[in-house]
């Protein structure tokens, strides 16, 4: 039996990843979200054996049982840093601190006021249901809060397979992380008077405040940590993902178990300042490399722990139909509180960031799913002899019954939900374009087929299999969008053309990251306003290029110009780079107009369409060049360090390129190109080792300060 045991864990982790991998591949044509059949399953097997099936099987049946008595701690401790961190990274920067402020309102006043309700609710119907007679408010207020906070990891899950609307998503993913942290918090100014047998005399909100405020600060001050050692190890993948798997790891751990405040918030905050700070600073390479294997980890991390939570439901939650009904009743009650509390905020939510519709409420209300975060917090509970054993057993069935029910009904319902708002409606314009794209595809591959047809080699071939595995001749849109409907989706079109130049000529040494970023940021910027904005709208490019006019103003005092001049040449450096690669993009924008001209994508009546984008873009170009021009005029030697600077990256830009071709051709092994590559990167991170300096880095700050404070001093 030693035997046995020993393999148990190692038995189900193989058993509920190779279920995985079979369920992903049969479900990829189903709308049943794969997180949903994985807790079927887990619930099926956890039936199985708690019905004796498994009791011939003994290696299975210690499996099983070694799960539905598995320390909650543990589940905490061993998937959430990978859940949550990853959450965190994959996260759109720009979309979120839009959506911050909303997120923020629903994590904090949002979840103490469904923690209220959802007491008040069981203190209420406690007064006539036969059962609940121990409740008590604390243990309400306990259990309001460990059922109010939304799981991430079924949230984000769910909205990943949907594919909804980017900022939406991204707001929901944003309340469930960060709810996630407060309804611990919460759930933990109750249920620790019960672990420690202590009363605490610090009032509940400057302990709620405590808390958060020294998660934050620590998941910060590690995040920073980490990347000053891994952006000196930059050449080492391997590494860098390992010391950010250990830092997650050491963050959560350290906050919740040995200074005893939030866990997950200072996961949060470590996530984001990572991604925020470090991701930039990284290469393009480690970066695609760190991206692939988190979402690995976290495709395991998901599969075992929803396979885990349904075992855990099966096994452990006792049945029966009077405690049935008060769940239906908590069910409904929940559904009606987080949407009465989305009520509440509303009018405020709808001003911050992006807003909100109401429309986005409904959703925003359906898309409170519970999950493996609710039940651990719930298994906790069950664990601890200091409650009343009625409420224990009563707490951890309602909690595996909301999960349950809000994963088996509201996500698999999420869908059907989202088409009949019409959240999922697609344009009638991006129709006729998308239309006009499978129609040029779908010609192309006729043209091709009969190309083959007269080739001798081919004779004999089955002409007709052939055929059938052609793209499907699509249907013509039954509505003909104007020009005006045309503008946006083109425009957008366009940005898709820039952002994916952008990351090609970053990757290949061309920009700076510095330049990277402000670039990709000036994009997510017009992104915000679906292409209804002129594509010469870019503030914040020609913002940050004229900021160089305050050095041209000290003009009058030659020294101290000069002075300046020396020190931030770099800043000027990045300004010309930014400049170039500007005008790089927007001759790329031209060329695709000029490709959509030639095509049928756009029709002889929606050329005056292509002329007006044609217009905006001559027009960035015309003011960047401009602008350079004077840059070179009135600092020549600054102007002339810039002028060194980008020959160089191209000089190391044209080396990687040849490199990476005589790989592919065969003339150079991949271990060999991975050497001289090092050695190119080793060179490009050479050009900005000013950029690091203290120095640097004050006069950077003191160069951001509006003018008029520069006058005074």
């Amino acid at each position: 039996m030693e035997e046995y045991t020993f393999l148990a864990p190692l038995l189900l982790t193989i058993g509920g990843l190779i279920i995985g991998a079979i369920l992903k591949s049969l479900l990829k044509h189903s709308r049943l979200p794969y997180t949903v059949g994985l807790f079927a399953i887990g619930i099926f097997v956890g039936v199985l054996n708690r019905t004796g099936v498994f009791q011939s099987m003994p290696e299975l049946h210690s499996a099983v049982n070694s799960v539905a008595n598995i320390n909650p701690d543990l589940i905490l401790y061993l998937f959430l840093p990978i859940l949550i961190f990853d959450a965190a990274y994959e996260l759109n920067l720009h979309i979120f601190k839009k959506t911050l402020a909303n997120a923020t309102l629903l994590a904090a006043p949002g979840l103490v006021i469904c923690m209220l309700l959802t007491g008040a609710f069981l203190m209420g119907i406690a007064t006539f249901v036969p059962g609940l007679e121990s409740w008590t408010w604390a243990f309400a207020l306990m259990f309001g809060a460990l059922i109010s906070a939304t799981d991430p990891v079924a949230v984000v899950a769910l909205l990943h397979e949907l594919k909804t609307s980017k900022r939406f998503s991204t707001l929901v993913d944003a309340e469930s992380l960060l709810n996630d942290g407060t309804g611990i918090v919460c759930f933990m100014l109750f249920f620790g008077a019960y672990v420690s047998g202590e009363t605490s005399h610090t009032s509940p909100l400057v302990t709620f405040i405590q808390e958060v405020g020294i998660s934050t600060l620590l998941g910060f001050f590690l995040a920073r940590v980490v990347i000053w050692f891994i952006t000196r190890i930059n050449s080492e993948e391997m590494v860098q993902n390992s010391v950010i798997i250990l830092a997650a790891y050491l963050t959560f751990i350290l906050s919740q178990y040995y200074l005893g405040v939030s866990g997950v918030i200072a996961l949060v905050a470590f996530g984001l300042t990572v991604t925020y700070v470090g991701k930039p600073r990284l290469k393009p390479q480690v970066n695609t490399f760190m991206e692939h294997f988190w979402e690995l980890l976290t495709y395991i991390a998901n599969t075992l722990i929803f396979i885990l939570v349904g075992i855990v439901i099966a096994e452990k939650v006792d049945f029966s139909w009077s405690a049935l009904g008060i769940l239906l009743l908590l069910y409904v009650a929940l559904n009606l509180i987080r949407f009465a509390m989305i009520m509440m905020l509303y009018p405020v939510m709808k001003r911050l960031g992006y807003g909100l519709t109401k429309r986005e409420s409904v959703i925003l209300t359906w898309g409170g799913l519970r999950g493996a975060l609710a039940m651990t917090l719930a298994l906790m509970v069950s664990y601890t002899p200091a409650i009343p054993e009625d409420i224990r057993s009563q707490v951890l069935f309602f909690t595996a019954g909301i999960v349950t029910l809000t994963l088996c009904i509201n996500a698999t319902t999420m869908r059907a939900l989202l088409n009949r708002l019409g959240l999922t409606h697609i344009p009638s314009a991006r129709t006729m374009l998308e239309y006009r794209i499978e129609k040029s595809v779908r010609e192309n591959s006729e043209k091709y087929l009969e190309s083959l047809k007269k080739r001798d080699a081919l004779e004999g071939a089955n002409w007709n299999k052939v055929e059938s595995y052609m793209t499907s001749r699509p249907q013509e849109p039954a509505k003909n969008p104007q020009n005006q409907a045309m503008l946006p989706e083109i425009r957008l079109r366009v940005l898709d053309k820039e952002k994916a130049v952008c990351r090609q000529i970053y990757e290949e040494g061309v920009i700076s990251k510095v330049v990277f970023l402000r670039l990709m940021n000036s994009l997510d910027e017009l992104y915000d306003h679906d292409g209804k904005y002129p594509l010469n709208m870019r503030h914040s490019i020609f913002k940050f290029c004229q900021r160089t006019d305050v050095l041209n103003n000290l003009r009058g005092l030659p020294y101290l110009q000069n002075w300046m001049t020396f020190y931030f040449r770099e800043r000027i450096t990045v300004v010309y780079d930014l400049g170039r690669g500007f005008i790089i993009l927007q001759k790329e924008s031209l060329k695709l107009l000029n490709d959509l001209t030639s095509s049928e994508w756009v029709t002889s009546e929606q050329q005056p369409v292509l002329e007006v984008l044609r217009a905006e873009i001559n027009d960035n170009i015309t003011r960047m060049g401009t602008f350079i021009g004077n840059l070179a005029e009135n600092f020549p030697k600054a102007y002339g360090h810039a002028l060194t600077v980008k020959s160089i990256r191209m000089l190391l830009s044209n080396e990687r390129r040849t490199v990476r071709q005589m790989v592919n051709s065969g003339m150079l092994s991949e271990k060999d190109a991975e050497r001289l590559l090092n050695d190119i990167d080793d060179r490009t991170d050479e050009i900005n080792s000013f950029s690091h300096t203290f120095t640097a880095s004050f006069l950077r700050w003191l160069f951001f300060i509006k003018k008029k404070k520069i006058y005074r001093v």
